[in-house]
Order: structure tokens, then C-alpha cells, then sequence
């Protein structure tokens, strides 16, 4: 059975994306939707499963590994201010509108801010995958998401921690957190600087097939690892080992072998994942939530970060796509739901409601960004350096 599940999902996700580009979108909208028809929610031809999802983990890193050995290090520093100001916006504008939304339906206080904190999170995996067919992965633009997601990842969960060691009756020591993240940043800034060029130089040379490509997974895997013993999410270590593989000579073999490893089974996996998630059994009465929280959910990322992006020189356009590219929430969104019922500080009930609100906002990404982009040459001029 496992083998005819991996059969369906090539099959579905390659011809749902050759038809999404014919329709002028991004392929990986055709793969997103795909993966709610063919999964649980519609035609239940596929169901999830714990290998499925460890396939669909290594598919996110792998994206995010990629995203890091396309991205110039040079141009993720200059967008610094951008990105800070881009991932404040974000995290202010839906923190208010969960808040607000959160207070309007009798929501306890605390969750009511865990709901803000929900909203506020950040997963751009599907937005790299959509500037990637845009062709502006290099651009300042994408550089610009990129940064700011980092930010928001980071700046998320240690007010999560906080609001936990506050309201869970969990005892969680905020400064262990904080301290955690540093390091974590200390050790990719290592790999950074010297680390990779070390482990590459030792493991490349080896008599062994695909040295080379091994050589760079095990670093990407590595630094994963340490991001989520860290306390930080796997695919900041993912996208920290891709910038740390970038500054070695091993960077276009590595990519050039990786990419069809990862692009052949892993990435459609993850993709397909994202749909099994979605349910529509017994929304029918909730409806009305969802569309407010959706909406919310999107105009308060796209606006806030937006606004961030704009007022540190971006012109109009390019804000708005940057606001676009901020808008999922992702598997980042789900990871910190399943943390709010696991401490109480999310009724079960809006369990699904909110996995609902996640998944649309991933699905609409892809779509703001192909109209937002559109023809659009990417920029590399920096306003603010």
C-alpha cells in the first residue's frame, strides 16, 4: 500500500502542476490543491501516515537547504534593516487582529493571545518555492522574506515560551530560551564562516559514490538537527546549512545533484502533506469563523509586513510581494497549534478551525505572489545599506 501511495502522489502532484502552469500559476499551487482532493477531505485515494510525514519533513528541508545555497550572504546582511522591519510588521498587525477576533468570541485571555501569537507565525517554504518559479529566488525581494522569516521564527517562539512559562502552568525558563537560540546562531555562524569548508574538505575527497552530495546533506542535516535540539525550527537549520554550502566551491555540484533528488520525490511529498491536514467534516456551523480568521490571517501579514518592507525603501509593488510572501503559515503555524493543545492554551475545538485558516493561507501565497510578481523584474538595488 505504501508503494502504490508514493505512485498516486508523483503521479497526482506532476500532472495537477504541469495543468496549474498552463493555467498561468505557479506549479506548486496545482500540488497544494492536489493534495486536498486526493487526500482525506475529498477522495481519501491517499491517507497520511508517520512515514509519510517524515518523507514530507526531509521534502521541507530540502526546499529550504536549496533556498539557502541560491541565496547570496552578501545581500541577506544589506537587507538586514529591511527584513527586521518586515518580520516587526508581521508579527504586530496579526498579533492585534488574532487578539481582537479572539476577544469578539469570548476566547479566555490566554488564549486569546495565543491565538495572536498563532497568526503571527511564519512559514515561507511554499513562498520560496513560488519565487523560485518566478525566477526571483536571487532578487532583494526574496532575500528581504527570507531574512524576515528568521526573525519571525525566532521572535515567535520566545514570546511563546514566555506566554507558557506565564499561563500553561508550565514551568518554562525564558532566558534557557533565549540562550538556546544564540547559540544555535553562534554554531551556524561557525558552519558560516569555516565549519562547512572544513566538513567538505574532509568528506568530499572520499572513495565513495556522490561524496560530494553526501558530504552537503549531512551538513544540512546536521545543522538541522542542532536547530531543533535548539529550540529553533528544522528549516532555519536547513536554510543556515544551504548559506554555509554556498561559500564553499561544492555549492553548483551540490546544487545541481540535490535538486533532482529533491524536486523527483521529497518536495512532492511535502507538498501533498500540506492538503492531508484538511477536514471539512462538521465546519458547516463554523464557516463564518473561518473566513474571518482567514482574512484576518492574510490582510494583517500582508499589510504589516508590507508596511515594514515599504517603509524601509521597497516601492509599492514590491511591498505588497513581500507582504505576500509572508502570508503562510504553514507547517510552522500547525507545530505551535499542536503546542497549544498540548498545554491548554487552545481549546480543542478550534483545533481544526485553525488548521483550516493555516492551510488557506498557504494555498493563497503562491497565487499573490504570481499576480504581485508578475512580470516584474527582480531588484537588487538597495535603498537602505
Amino acid at each position: 500500500m505504501f508503494f502504490f501511495t508514493i505512485l498516486i502522489i508523483l503521479l497526482a502532484t506532476k500532472l495537477a502542476g504541469d495543468l496549474s502552469v498552463r493555467l498561468g500559476m505557479p506549479a506548486v499551487v496545482g500540488k497544494l490543491i492536489i493534495g486536498v482532493i486526493i487526500g482525506p477531505a475529498i477522495f481519501s485515494w491517499v491517507e497520511n501516515s508517520e512515514i509519510i510525514d517524515e518523507l514530507s519533513e526531509i521534502g521541507v528541508l530540502l526546499l529550504m537547504f536549496i533556498a539557502g545555497l541560491e541565496t547570496d550572504i552578501d545581500e541577506l546582511k544589506r537587507s538586514f534593516k529591511s527584513s527586521t522591519a518586515v518580520a516587526i510588521g508581521g508579527i504586530i498587525l496579526p498579533f492585534v487582529g488574532g487578539y481582537l477576533v479572539g476577544t469578539a468570541i469570548g476566547m479566555e485571555p490566554s488564549h486569546v493571545i495565543f491565538l495572536g501569537l498563532l497568526l503571527s507565525a511564519t512559514s515561507v517554504s511554499i513562498s520560496v518555492q513560488s519565487l523560485k518559479e518566478l525566477n526571483m529566488l536571487n532578487s532583494r525581494e526574496s532575500t528581504t522574506i527570507l531574512g524576515a522569516a528568521i526573525l519571525d521564527d525566532i521572535l515567535v517562539v520566545i514570546l511563546l515560551a514566555f506566554v507558557m512559562s506565564i499561563y500553561s502552568g508550565e514551568e518554562v525558563n525564558l532566558m534557557l530560551v533565549i540562550s538556546k537560540k544564540f547559540i544555535f546562531f553562534i554554531i551556524a555562524g561557525l558552519m558560516i564562516w569555516k565549519g562547512a569548508k572544513w566538513f567538505m574538505k574532509w568528506l568530499a575527497p572520499l572513495r565513495v559514490t556522490e561524496s560530494v552530495i553526501s558530504a552537503g546533506l549531512i551538513v544540512c542535516f546536521l545543522l538541522a538537527f542542532v536547530a531543533e535540539e535548539l529550540g529553533v525550527a528544522g528549516i532555519i537549520g536547513a536554510f543556515a546549512a544551504g548559506l554555509a554550502i554556498s561559500q564553499t566551491k561544492y555549492k553548483e555540484e551540490v546544487e545541481h545533484k540535490l535538486e533532482p533528488i529533491a524536486y523527483a520525490i521529497f518536495v512532492p511529498i511535502f507538498f501533498v502533506s500540506v492538503g492531508f491536514s484538511v477536514s471539512f467534516e462538521g465546519l458547516g456551523e463554523h464557516l463564518g469563523l473561518i473566513a474571518v480568521l482567514s482574512v484576518i490571517a492574510i490582510l494583517t501579514k500582508l499589510l504589516g509586513s508590507g508596511l515594514g518592507a515599504r517603509l524601509t525603501g521597497f516601492s509599492t509593488r514590491s511591498s505588497l510581494g513581500i507582504g505576500s510572501g509572508m502570508v503562510s503559515r504553514g507547517e510552522v503555524a500547525l507545530i505551535i497549534a499542536t503546542i497549544g493543545m498540548e498545554s491548554g492554551l487552545l481549546n480543542p475545538d478550534y483545533f481544526t478551525i485553525l488548521v483550516i485558516v493555516v492551510i488557506l493561507t498557504t494555498l493563497i501565497t503562491p497565487f499573490l505572489l504570481k499576480i504581485i510578481f508578475r512580470g516584474q523584474t527582480a531588484t537588487r538595488e538597495y535603498d537602505d545599506a
